[in-house]
């Protein structure tokens, strides 16, 4: 389960910002919006996170650096030695213009608390540590750091508790690489959890968009039209039948380097393609629909139904940003509540997400220390922060607290003029 992200000098973020999903002693909503863990250093932890602000105030950057995380942690090993990492520090100060950026995720997998981060520039990775806690104390598995005098990267291993061939791991890291990525390329078995947590828990959907309807259409492909069909009910969404069928089609092959945001190829081809349709019935008879006649917000849902599937059944973490695109108000109210779910989430998968819907701010959803703010300073510099570091009471109405400013995150309205 992931407790905490932390990034330090990425876009808006100028200082170090965290978001953390640890339970505050309140006992709002415990049984469903908190998972007990049998670890004593972190007893309980939140299955959801909201995060409010104004336009612009730094929300889908949180999230494109917890993708751009993961990313590095996936790609790095297979960089050229001389590709650069598409890297922003925050440009609005000199300073850290030319500083690092610098990511930390802490998570709990299989009982165990992992602290694992790593500072880089374009060119390089600077830092990179390893803290494991299978006691309340930390066991400081690995911490490499850039010596700018000596152009080198020096390294610090743990004898007693990080095994394997640790010299032949740090010959092979490049500049440009993560130690733990290259590791794992070599068959590093105490690091697999770390790699592996990063690389298949972490389920990140940027910039309002979704995924792709394939994904679903090969849960019907395997019999599994009726969960979908059920889903999309439970939601009112009245179909009667989901079926495919093959059309021909232009196929559109897009790879993107992943370090560098740059398009590596582009290939088109004509091929069979495989896509839904939807059969609707009424008093006075049915039809079939192809995807294209469906709503955007019913082809939201369908597309995020089999991924959804997974994520409940790995216990994967959902990030993402602007939930209530193109969804109705309840519809993300119960999408929240499957997270919340106890007989839904077995497997405790949980859900980031940005939004601007201010009625999940009613009590009913979300605990005081599920809602985070972001918020621009007057240096322009993003800061994420706490509905619960104003300590509201039990019954306030954090709504209109919000909307009147109570917690900032909101945006300074100036009367709009239309004369030059």
């Amino acid at each position: 389960m992931l407790i905490e992200f932390r990034v330090t000098n990425f876009r808006s973020f100028r200082g170090e910002n965290r978001l953390s999903l640890l339970a505050s002693a309140d006992k709002d909503l415990e049984s469903s919006n908190v998972v007990t863990t049998k670890n004593t250093s972190v007893p309980r932890v939140l299955r959801a996170a909201g995060i409010y602000g104004a336009n612009a105030s730094g929300k889908s950057n949180l999230i494109r650096a917890l993708q751009l995380m993961r990313g590095i942690v996936v790609e790095s090993a297979n960089l050229k030695p001389d590709q650069l990492f598409n890297v922003q520090p925050f440009r609005l100060d000199p300073e850290t213009d030319k500083e690092p950026t610098e990511f930390e995720l802490t998570f709990l997998k299989d009982g165990v608390r992992y602290q694992y981060g790593f500072a880089l520039t374009a060119n390089r990775i600077v830092e990179e540590w390893l803290l494991v806690y299978k006691t309340k104390q930390p066991q400081t598995w690995f911490v490499r750091e850039y010596n700018p005098k000596t152009k080198t990267d020096e390294y610090k291993f743990s004898e007693a508790h990080f095994k394997g061939s640790r010299n032949v791991w740090k010959e092979a890291t490049r500049p440009n690489a993560l130690f733990l990525s290259t590791a794992i390329q070599l068959n590093s078995d105490s690091l697999k959890p770390i790699f592996d947590y990063i690389a298949q828990s972490l389920v990140v959907f940027e910039n309002g968009s979704g995924p792709m309807p394939d994904y679903t259409i090969n849960h019907i492909a395997r019999a599994k039209s009726q969960r979908v069909r059920q889903f999309l009910s439970s939601a009112d969404i009245s179909i009667d039948e989901i079926a495919l069928k093959e059309v021909k089609g232009d196929a559109h092959s897009i790879a993107i380097d992943l370090a560098t945001g740059g398009l590596t190829h582009s290939s088109h081809q004509d091929q069979n393609m495989v896509v839904p349709t939807f059969k609707h019935s009424s008093s006075k008879g049915s039809a079939v629909f192809d995807f294209t006649d469906e709503s955007e917000g019913t082809q939201k849902l369908f597309s995020l139904a089999g991924p959804l599937f997974d994520i409940f059944e790995r216990g994967q973490v959902l990030i993402v940003d602007e939930l209530d695109r193109s969804l109705h108000a309840l519809l993300v109210r119960q999408l929240i509540a499957m997270f919340h779910d106890p007989e839904v989430n077995k497997s405790n998968a949980q859900l980031i997400f940005t939004t601007h819907d201010t009625s999940l701010l009613d009590g009913a959803h979300l605990r005081r220390d599920q809602v985070w703010f972001t918020e621009k300073d007057e240096e322009q510099a993003s800061n994420i922060y706490p509905l619960t570091d104003f300590s509201p009471r039990k019954n306030e109405a954090l709504e209109r607290g919000y909307l009147g400013g109570r917690y900032g995150a909101v945006p300074i309205l100036k009367r709009l003029r239309t004369d030059a």
